[in-house]
């Protein structure tokens, strides 16, 4: 089986006007107010039976289908980063300083042409369609806000399929795995409070860079020897803060890392681990420590069902995908209805910059086979 990427080519004139439109004003996560303006007012004329704003700056769409087929959702994530556009393009951000450099203007620009598609197809739709444009998955994680807000219900989601622009898979290409593809993450702050002491007089001091170097090391142990070691799990401290004198006893030290899994359980199993490091260090050292979870995300995670009927559709477009250690807030719909998460290829020779960089660009030719695999996953009278 085959994609029918030559039929969406008639779309790609959109695909690229839409993109360009939206690359032009990045926005960062909660701030998305342009970017959620124009999504509307590209949707409107197209006439959703249901249009509403959710999570503040997200938007949903929904066009129903004839009764008698699944509800499917389709999510596109719409914020953008702090990092200053370098690709020269003639369609580059017009705010200093922020950029799409994660292909999400790509993903938006999907779903609105999917949108266009519905419209032009809605006397033979038979599934109700679900489109969710969604803010800050750079940021807080706003994929639990649309949740709890209500965006898979009225109509009740059955399934959720999502896709993320890549720039190592090859464009033509989309990959995929059953179980889990992307990781589960937590960002962690660990704050010890010691006592201040004069350098001279240690002994009437309780040191906190003594006992942040024992849970640093203590840390790389526990994942070493209380994780099984054919589960995958990291824990990594990019940040550490202590003292403000040579010679006096630092009374507060801080370390701040990621903690990333792919599985759910596995890191239940470690928190309980890190925080019983913690109770030890409290024992052994006579500090005080505090914990504290910033951002979370759950295991992205492909329902094995719906992982065969996309690789079905993609045919000989195909590409199996190993699981990343990176990490996405789509996990949070996989938590409520069954879902598929994809990355589309973008890698050609021309764009070859990864995710997140400065230079970060794509042929929008790269759309057409996520395009296309959408459409085939919305069932309709044909």
């Amino acid at each position: 089986m085959s994609l029918p990427i030559e039929e969406m080519r008639v779309y790609l004139n959109q695909l690229k006007a839409h993109r360009r439109a939206l690359h032009r004003i990045p926005e960062v996560g909660e701030a998305e107010f342009k970017t959620q303006a124009y999504l509307i007012s590209q949707l409107e004329p197209l006439k959703p039976d249901d249009l509403r704003i959710f999570a503040d700056t997200g938007v949903r769409a929904v066009f129903k289908g004839n009764g008698q087929g699944r509800v499917v959702a389709f999510r596109s994530d719409i914020d953008a980063l702090p990092v200053t556009e370098e690709t020269g393009c003639c369609y580059a951000s017009e705010h200093p300083g922020f950029m799409h450099a994660c292909g999400h203007d790509g993903h938006m620009a999907n779903l609105l042409v999917l949108a266009q598609w519905l419209c032009a197809h809605r006397d033979v739709l038979v599934d109700d369609v679900v489109l969710l444009f969604q803010p800050a998955e750079e940021t807080v994680g706003g994929a639990q806000r649309m949740v709890d807000e209500g965006a898979l219900e009225n109509p009740h989601v059955d399934v959720i399929y999502g896709m993320h622009m890549m720039p190592d898979v090859p464009m033509g290409k989309i990959s995929t795995c059953a179980g889990p593809m992307m990781a589960q993450t937590c960002e962690m702050d660990f704050i010890i409070h010691g006592k201040s002491a004069h350098g001279a007089t240690p002994h009437l001091g309780t040191d906190a860079i003594s006992a942040m170097g024992h849970l640093l090391t203590l840390f790389q142990t526990t994942v070493a020897r209380c994780v099984d070691p054919c589960k995958q799990a990291l824990l990594t401290i990019g940040k550490v803060t202590a003292g403000t004198q040579r010679n006096i006893i630092a009374n507060r030290a801080q370390m701040e890392g990621i903690v990333r899994t792919l599985s759910n359980k596995v890191y239940e199993g470690l928190e309980a681990r890190i925080r019983a490091d913690l109770a030890g260090l409290e024992a052994a050292f006579g500090v005080r420590t505090e914990f504290i979870k910033r951002v979370y995300y759950p295991c992205v995670e492909n329902d094995p069902t719906e992982y065969e009927r996309v690789k079905a559709i993609l045919g000989d477009a195909y590409v199996q995908e190993k699981p990343r250690m990176t990490a996405e807030d789509f996990s949070y719909y996989q938590l409520s209805v069954p879902g598929v998460f994809v990355f589309c290829g973008c890698m050609d020779e021309t764009h070859t910059a990864p995710l997140h960089a400065s230079t970060f660009d794509f042929d929008e030719e790269a759309l057409l086979p996520g395009l296309a695999l959408f459409t085939e996953l919305v069932n309709t009278q044909r």
